[in-house]
């Protein structure tokens, strides 16, 4: 198995082949921070911001802003597919091929992660979400992380 950082606004794994290597030779992909530590979820925004104090606040606070368009897109496809924010993000790294490692705090979390498991973005909605997340600018990668090629 392999257990990388991937995300609509963090896709290395992606662009360096990794995802399409594990899967032509059946190796799952775990990926954590889809939810990018709840930045894409919908319920912080430029508007909301994360509590200040922690971690997560300091790095996703001052990039809130730039997210917000791509969040009203996310928004509009989890309307079609009657799905939170959150339960899209998730569908989109389920739909790239990826496992993706949730952290669940309440047991609705749990239900909501298994409904997203379930839906079928189309490659309209996936090519939407890849130009608005691309449009950000906003670069996700953690420092423990080495660059891909």
């Amino acid at each position: 198995a392999v257990q990388n950082h991937f995300s609509l606004l963090y896709r290395s794994s992606e662009e360096a082949g990794i995802l399409e290597y594990c899967k032509e030779n059946d190796i799952t992909f775990f990926s954590y921070m889809c939810l990018e530590q709840g930045a894409l979820t919908g319920r912080f925004s430029s508007e909301n911001p994360m509590p200040e104090g922690s971690g997560r606040a300091a790095t996703y606070n001052p990039i809130l802003d730039k997210l917000d368009e791509l969040i009203d897109v996310m928004r509009e496809i989890g309307n079609k597919h009657n799905a939170s924010v959150s339960q899209i993000a998730i569908a989109y790294a389920v739909c790239k091929g990826t496992l993706p490692i949730i952290g669940v705090t309440k047991p609705k979390h749990v239900e909501e992660a298994d409904a997203a498991s379930k839906i079928i973005l189309s490659s309209e909605e996936i090519s939407q979400m890849e130009e608005f997340a691309r449009r950000t600018g906003v670069d996700t990668k953690g420092a423990w992380e080495n660059h891909m090629s």
